[in-house]
């Protein structure tokens, strides 16, 4: 049998949609890998004795291959979380800011409206403890 016989049938073996649904149903995913070891021992020990030096080699770029993706897929999904856990903090500000610009308002109104009169007195506190001072002396 040839190398390309036996990856096509081990390939048949595993269907994607199959794992899927195994996964969906709540099967671990290191049962799934051993019952499809279990399923396919004869084709598997073909396959090894048929790999070369150079297939092997190719294995591992593959398995790197699937490491590489699993990683991506982790990252976007934790990149979703974050956006999701930044977007609800956001909401939360935007829940809070209008109490904050209330306070703001009515401080910058405190000021507008008082702060001439308080310049006024300051000023004039200041003109009279001189002159008093300039009294004594």
């Amino acid at each position: 049998m040839s190398i390309n016989s036996v990856l096509n049938s081990l390939e048949q073996s595993w269907e994607r949609d199959d794992i899927l649904l195994k996964i969906k149903n709540g099967l671990g995913t290191d049962k799934i890998v051993n019952e499809f070891l279990a399923n396919n021992e004869i084709q598997i020990k073909e396959l090894n004795t048929l790999l070369r030096p150079e297939d092997i080699v190719l294995l591992n770029q593959v398995e790197q291959l699937s490491t590489c993706e699993s990683k991506l897929i982790n990252k976007i999904k934790n990149l979703n979380y974050l956006e999701n856990i930044e977007n609800q903090n956001i909401l939360n500000q935007k829940k809070i800011l209008p109490s904050n610009r209330v306070s703001f308002n009515r401080i910058s109104s405190f000021m507008i409206t008082w702060s001439n009169k308080v310049v006024v007195i300051a000023l004039l506190t200041i003109s009279a403890i001189a002159l008093s001072k300039q009294a004594w002396v």
